[in-house]
């Protein structure tokens, strides 16, 4: 090796470290959104189970879908909704429509969080992530008290 090629070694370990180095990270973070948008999906499942066993309106139903401790989530994020047969959504489902609630929806809306990239400040905005399963007591059992949720 002469004088002049002194260091390329190391200038040219320099910049495939460093892409190897940032794909790394993107395949960690690429996996830590596939596992968050998983956590989304059981959290909007569970809320929907809670929503079809309890009263119209419990408090219960959100903290189901926030049972984890994903950054940015609240309850802000979760919206339950009761429909009829075809599907349309219930004005008032606590007051006249009540008889006439088929299924219940819960949907994770509006929901981003942070991603660490090298040299990328950004956010990953989820879709919309919802869960529709049929009503069943909405909290009003056919005999006896009403269960706890």
């Amino acid at each position: 090796m002469n004088a002049r090629q002194q260091g390329t070694t190391t200038v040219e370990f320099a910049i495939v470290g460093m892409v190897a180095l940032a794909l790394l990270f993107f395949i960690v973070e690429f996996g830590r959104i596939l596992l968050s948008l998983n956590v989304l999906d059981e959290s909007v499942r569970r809320a929907a189970r809670v929503a079809a066993v309890c009263a119209v309106g419990d408090g219960k139903i959100t903290d189901a879908a926030t049972f984890v401790n994903l950054p940015n989530l609240t309850d802000a994020n979760v919206t339950v909704e009761y429909l009829d047969d075809n599907g349309a959504v219930l004005g008032d489902p606590a007051g006249a429509d009540y008889p006439a609630i088929d299924l219940v929806r819960v949907s994770i809306v509006n929901y981003s969080f942070p991603v660490a990239l090298p040299l990328i400040a950004t956010v990953f905005a989820t879709p919309q992530i919802s869960s529709t399963l049929p009503r069943e007591s909405l909290g009003v059992p056919n005999f006896g008290a009403a269960p706890s949720c």
